[in-house]
């Protein structure tokens, strides 16, 4: 077995469900994930200087895994602008309503968020990465990161109820005004 062989095989041995579970959070569906990881993995490894390490491998595939999704949903929203212009969509009826375990209603709630958000929120709350690494992550500056952080924040309460670490509605934040200095 060649070197990147060895490596893709102990990443996927390894790291291969967390691997998915990590597609899981960005897509919101097993499947959809699993292609995501699929298509990730033949990206990374299809370069002409795969990694060398399980580590750097992994940290590859899942920058791949998140530009990949991002990517796609953007082309889909495109599609769907034009959709109308192809096909001819039928009315569908909703089925009763019907209560859902507490993960496949975090994951719908994530799935309604922009790409943008949805990765912000992941990096932040399930990859535990500082809005400094999450900017340099995303390429994007640490004020956008923190202004979606905060819109996905609002947007999951507003579909899940208060969330814990954040300030309730009705606390206040006392704010101190420091004495200028004379000079």
């Amino acid at each position: 077995m060649s070197g990147w062989q060895q490596v893709l095989d102990s990443l996927l041995r390894d790291r291969g469900a967390a691997l998915v579970g990590y597609g899981y959070l960005l897509t919101g569906d097993l499947r959809e994930a699993e292609d995501l990881l699929q298509d990730a993995l033949v990206k990374v490894f299809a370069r002409g200087r795969p990694a060398r390490e399980v580590r750097s491998a992994e940290a590859y595939v899942r920058r791949t895994m998140l530009t990949t999704h991002i990517d796609g949903f953007r082309r889909r929203k495109h599609w769907e602008s034009i959709r109308h212009l192809v096909v001819d969509d039928e009315p569908t009826t909703a089925g009763p309503d019907v209560s859902v375990p507490n993960r496949i209603v975090l994951a719908d709630a994530l799935q309604r968020l922009a790409p943008r958000e949805r990765a912000c929120i992941v990096l932040r709350y399930f990859d535990d990465l500082p809005v400094a690494e999450i900017g340099a992550t995303l390429g994007i500056s640490e004020g956008a990161v923190k202004r979606y952080l905060s819109d996905a924040t609002h947007a999951l309460e507003a579909r899940l109820g208060p969330l814990s670490g954040s300030p309730a509605a009705s606390e206040t934040v006392p704010i101190t005004h420091l004495p200028r200095r004379k000079r």
